[in-house]
């Protein structure tokens, strides 16, 4: 491997936070796990995305699925308290912060076209949601032909079981997968 990259991906307000409106019920459990990888990738200088999801006030860029959901509670809005990263998680001088307005930090983002000229052949994967935001980011990184890795306690699902599922979906496409723990390993290994 040359360079591996982290992506945490939407861990914002409307997403973690108790009285978010799409609230991940394990969001706030796997922070602690998330802001160790982030301090592993930071130490070493490797390079860090804050993946977000962020929409249009008058939701016109809302998926077709959250449209009606979106009119009656506004999520991740442009500009908002909610669509920003959470405190414990805020980005460091020099980290990226990706906007999406769909499950995939590759779809319509310039994220492919950074990391390829940062040198950057593996993506690390952190964050919410595992079935997905997490797993549609993982299938196009690896359909983009990065090696592919999810720490699978630094992400989280509404359920352990829909996070455990999908898991092993994603081992079962080839997505690598480790815990917090073994990635200060991992890293010297491959830094």
């Amino acid at each position: 491997m040359k360079r591996p990259a982290l992506l945490v991906i939407d861990m914002q307000n409307d997403f973690v936070q108790e009285d978010a409106p799409l609230r991940v019920a394990g969001a706030r459990a796997v922070i602690p796990n998330v802001l160790r990888v982030l301090e592993a990738f930071r130490h070493r200088g490797l390079p860090v995305f804050h993946v977000v999801r962020v929409h249009r006030a008058d939701g016109s860029d809302v998926e077709i699925i959250r449209k009606e959901r979106f009119r009656t509670t506004p999520f991740a809005v442009e500009g908002t308290i909610g669509a920003a990263i959470i405190p414990d998680l805020t980005p460091a001088p020099g980290e990226y912060i990706l906007k999406k307005v769909r499950m995939s930090a590759f779809l319509q983002t310039e994220l492919d076209l950074i990391l390829r000229s940062l040198g950057v052949d593996t993506v690390v994967i952190a964050g919410i949601q595992t079935p997905n935001c997490i797993r549609t980011t993982a299938f196009d990184a690896l359909a983009y032909n990065y090696v592919t890795f999810l720490v699978q306690d630094a992400v989280a699902a509404q359920t352990p079981e829909i996070h455990a599922s999908n898991v092993q979906d994603m081992r079962n496409i080839g997505i690598g997968d480790l815990s917090s723990d073994e990635l200060e390993g991992f890293l010297s290994t491959t830094t």
